[in-house]
């Protein structure tokens, strides 16, 4: 076809297309994710699957003399080869090519067509620049803005012409600052605090009393056990439980001393390599011993070993730098900057950890041996012990002297004396192992052709960040240590970057999803909707010590986070997603506060803090078919049984059926952001769990018992513990009749009553009439079965 002829049908054409933009477009925002998605695959970083020799990640070859014609010429889309190619009829010319099934939409023809017409402006990723300091926008409602965070979401808002929802009411506020900031529901005494007070001082006094609960590590926990992998079996097959619930307790009480993320960071990483390390550095560095194991018969040593490096190599570049670097184990990635060479020298970081020892010493046992472990005591039992062992030392001092001088309190003295001791010794007991990092003379790393374990001929590799962020400054092998101190490192290393991975994680924990993409900060992620607001969020989280409450107080205290989360038709059509932040967001609560707030309502709720791993109520012959050993699930029969879910034991190939239907991870891999899904196995669950039923029950109790004599003062109560707010008048109709309903049944059914009322480890108040009884915890079934009850709004 003549060239003349193919301009003329790019013009015509591009007359019929709308690329009349109102503003100028933005590189990262509007183009790069065209090109990555559509272009990259062919015209990328990867040589080996390059075409044409022509980038799309880099603009230099786009813009070349290709003998009298370029494909791109700024200025000129009628005269670029690249938008010729794309309006091009003819199928060996079309480009995406039709086999690539990369079909360009009109928007995004129009895009390109006026990006070049602006120049074809060229901007580096955004996820690889440090974040600059801007100064705060001038908005149109300034009144409105609390903080940075709402004029930053007001100026998106006005060039939307959209205004911000109206403020959430108090109860909607309360429970929403109570679930985002530790899990579980407000307290009747609460709600009715925070009715009497809502203003600004009250919210800042709550939000305060809420971050410094126990409970807050308890919830913060939950999010980074799913970036983790965290789990209490080694997932491989037999699926042993191993030992590692100490860092999982470590992890809660971090977040509660509110360790800065910097040194969060070095000792999981590298606990074991820093100066001066304690008993709690090194069960932090079992973060390097999460990942799935075996000890199978019959397996190559070398290949799991390759299996591990690629796993952390994976887990590190997801957690703190929101990259795929797993792309890279087989090739250099076709999307991002990343090489095979980086991919090796990063999991060369990781060469120096002990870890061959359970390949012939583990074995079947529960828990099997995965070593180096370490019998540790929780920090409380270390504080008690050394109370004690200051005690014994005392005792000792008094008991020679009177000894000597014969004094009648020498039986008392020894008396208290062993019984000290039999403390110690109680304690000492009571120690549990976990796995931990130990360094040794590191293995042989190289460079694996197509991840082929078997392959012996790339390169060797040291230790090293990818090239294209730098270099580490190391006068000898670098470690995990200085690998820990780049990601954290704001002025000569990746700290910034990490910072921003970070905030836009807590961003999603206060707004039900991140500014950016969770699971990829790379080409082929959703580029932030706000990114100036982002870089300042990871500005400041830098500038304030790295400090995680500072930052969620930030959040919980701008305006944006106080909207009510209800849409309208506006929003709707423009911003459904909710990505403006025009509305807070409303979602379902993850699995374990679900049941933590079955729980806490019914009043079962222990809030015991840290220790072993508990195992709820589950279904029978769930595990028949685990085997190495074979196994038979036994449910907690005490107090254990009502602990929070943060606690539940987690089986990767047999994650506990609640857990599983309301989308918790396995934790085979990284997860940083759980589906939502909605469907009729969460509402059995919530139904028929034991757990559920036998809250149900317990609600029922404390309704009758604290409630009231009188049904309707009973309902009120009822929602006043459930939802934090008294029933309209359609529900009392409902759920008085349901209520009337069954307690005519059960007066006629009494087996039945009998039935539904012995579920569960905790025996029914046999005080209370058990038809009553009964009716109630079929009403109490519904409430906890309500949206409202299961949703943060």
């Amino acid at each position: 076809m003549p060239a003349q002829f193919i301009t003329i049908i790019t013009i015509l054409i591009l007359t019929f297309c709308n690329v009349i933009q109102a503003a100028p477009l933005d590189f990262n925002r509007d183009i790069r994710p065209i090109l990555s998605d559509k272009c990259i695959g062919c015209h990328g970083p990867e040589e080996k699957s390059r075409e044409a020799y022509l980038r799309f990640d880099q603009l230099e070859t786009a813009l070349e003399d290709r003998g009298g014609y370029a494909v791109i010429k700024p200025g000129e889309p009628e005269n670029s080869e690249m938008m010729a190619r794309i309006l091009s009829d003819d199928e060996d010319l079309q480009m995406p090519p039709h086999h690539a099934q990369k079909e360009l939409t009109e928007q995004d023809i129009s895009k390109l067509k006026q990006w070049i017409e602006e120049g074809a402006n060229w901007e580096p990723h955004w996820a690889y620049v440090a974040p600059k300091a801007v100064s705060i926008p001038k908005v149109s409602n300034p009144e409105w803005c609390e903080n940075l965070i709402d004029s930053f979401v007001m100026q998106e808002l006005d060039q939307q012409k959209l205004t911000p929802a109206a403020d959430a009411d108090s109860i909607t506020l309360l429970r929403r600052l109570c679930f985002d900031l530790t899990g579980l529901p407000p307290t009747t005494e609460m709600a009715k605090q925070f009715l009497n007070d809502s203003s600004e001082s009250a919210r800042s006094k709550l939000i305060d009393q809420l971050l410094a609960s126990p409970h807050f590590g308890e919830r913060m926990a939950m999010y980074w056990l799913d970036l983790v992998r965290y789990a209490d079996t080694v997932g491989y097959h037999g699926d042993q439980d191993h030992s590692i619930s100490p860092y999982r307790d470590w992890v809660i009480n971090a977040f509660n001393q509110n360790l800065p993320f910097d040194q969060f960071t070095r000792e999981q990483l590298a606990g074991d390599l820093l100066d001066n390390r304690n008993v709690d550095n090194l069960i932090a560095s079992g973060y390097n011993r999460l990942l799935q194991t075996t000890h199978e018969g019959g397996l190559q040593q070398k290949e799991y070993l390759a299996i591990y490096a690629a796993d952390r190599v994976r887990n590190v570049s997801e957690v703190w730098m929101g990259a795929t670097m797993g792309c890279a184990q087989c090739h250099s990635h076709k999307y991002d900057p990343y090489t095979i060479t980086d991919f090796y020298s990063m999991a060369a970081f990781f060469a120096d950890l002990d870890e061959a020892k359970h390949f012939t010493n583990g074995g079947n046992s529960l828990p099997t041996r995965r070593e180096p472990e370490l019998a540790v005591l929780s920090p409380k039992q270390r504080e008690e012990r050394q109370e004690i062992e200051q005690h014994i030392q005392e005792l000792g001092r008094e008991i020679l002297p009177a000894l000597i001088s014969g004094d009648e309190k020498v039986s008392q003295l020894l008396k208290q004396y062993s019984s000290a001791e039999s403390q110690l010794k109680s304690i000492d007991k009571s120690k549990r192992l976990t796995m931990i990092s130990a360094s040794i003379k590191p293995r042989e790393m190289r460079v694996l052709p197509r991840g082929n374990w078997q392959d012996d001929s790339g390169p060797i590799v040291q230790p090293a960040i990818p090239e294209f962020l730098g270099t580490l400054k190391t006068s000898d092998r670098s470690s995990r240590l200085d690998l820990a101190n780049w990601l954290v490192d704001a002025e000569n290393g990746s700290g910034l970057l990490t910072a921003r991975v970070f905030v836009n994680r807590l961003w999603s924990l206060m707004f039900g999803h991140g500014l950016a993409d969770l699971n990829d900060f790379g080409g082929q992620g959703s580029p932030p909707t706000h990114p100036k607001l982002l870089d300042q969020l990871a500005i400041e989280f830098v500038d304030s010590g790295w400090d995680i409450k500072h930052m969620l107080k930030l959040m919980a205290s701008s305006h944006t986070y106080r909207q009510e989360s209800l849409s309208n038709s506006q929003l709707e059509e423009i911003d459904p997603e909710n990505r403006l932040y025009a509305r807070q967001s409303r979602y379902r609560l993850p699995a374990e506060m679900i049941r933590d707030n079955a729980l806490a309502v019914s009043g079962l709720l222990v809030s015991e803090y840290g220790g072993p791993s508990i195992k709820p109520y589950q279904p029978a012959g769930y595990y028949r078919h685990l085997n190495f050993p074979t196994r038979k699930y036994t449910a907690d029969t005490n107090q254990q049984q009502w602990r929070r879910g943060v606690y539940m034991h987690w089986q990767r190939q047999f994650l506990h059926p609640m857990l599983k239907a309301f989308d918790a991870p396995s934790r085979e891999e990284c997860t940083a952001e759980r589906p939502r899904s909605n469907t009729p196995i969460a509402a059995l669950t919530l139904l028929n769990d034991p757990t559920f039923l036998e809250s149900a029950r317990c609600l029922a109790e404390r309704i009758l018992l604290e409630g009231g004599d009188e049904e309707q003062l009973q309902l009120n109560y009822a929602y006043q513990l459930a939802l934090s707010r008294q029933p309209d008048v359609l529900e009392q109709e409902m759920l008085l009749g349901l209520l009337d309903d069954q307690f005519q049944y059960y007066q006629t059914n009494p087996q039945d009553a009998e039935k539904l009322l012995n579920v569960g480890l905790k025996k029914a108040n046999a005080t209370l009439p058990q038809n009553q009884l009964a009716a109630w915890t079929q009403v109490a079934r519904v409430l906890l079965n309500l949206s409202e009850v299961t949703t943060r709004n």
